[in-house]
């Protein structure tokens, strides 16, 4: 995993609740046996679908922070949506509400979700639709700033924001702490 720096990048805006992981990545492309190659099936049925879908569009290419609405990542427990996300470019997502299966996928694999209050999540919304919208996401200080210097703070659990700003999932972790394991089974 890649520790997580300060973000500054223009929002994708998805305007959608509800937001499936078949959604994000449909199964009949989950037929690899490794982690790779799944970022250019993100979105497949919905940008196949529909010409004007928010990741056909040329404005939001290269953005790192998608937006949503409640309920994003719902439906089943596949990590690949993780995958899909991260290799199609997306570092951080902020929505009214996560999955709890997907917010546990997402943050053993580096993908930080922020929860945000509805509110907050369609002015920015409105405004990544209206015309360019650009945040700031700062994990140290759990905190989103807008370009106008507006700040919205998150709350994150402690551990994995530990996990995510030195680049550890979970093996990493204990990995880390092998001298002090070692040490208590010699004890």
């Amino acid at each position: 995993m890649k520790e997580f720096n300060k973000i500054t990048s223009h929002i994708i805006p998805l305007v959608m609740k509800d937001v499936d992981t078949d959604m994000i990545i449909p199964a009949q492309f989950m037929t690899k046996v490794n982690k790779e190659g799944y970022g250019e099936y993100l979105f497949t049925r919905l940008r196949d679908g529909d010409a004007s879908f928010v990741f056909n569009q040329p404005q939001y290419k290269d953005a790192q922070i998608l937006l949503s609405g409640s309920n994003f990542g719902c439906g089943s427990s596949r990590e690949v949506a993780v995958w899909a996300l991260q290799q199609a470019g997306i570092s951080v997502i902020i929505a009214e509400s996560f999955s709890d299966i997907f917010h546990s996928n997402a943050a053993k694999n580096g993908l930080l979700l922020i929860q945000l209050p509805k509110d907050v999540v369609n002015a920015w919304m409105q405004e990544a639709e209206n015309k360019t919208c650009v945040l700031t996401v700062d994990l140290e200080m759990q905190t989103v700033c807008d370009q106008d210097g507006e700040v919205e703070h998150f709350e994150y659990d402690t551990f994995r924001k530990s996990c995510l700003l030195k680049g550890y999932d979970d093996m990493d972790y204990l990995l880390a702490h092998l001298g002090e394991i070692e040490q208590h089974e010699q004890a």
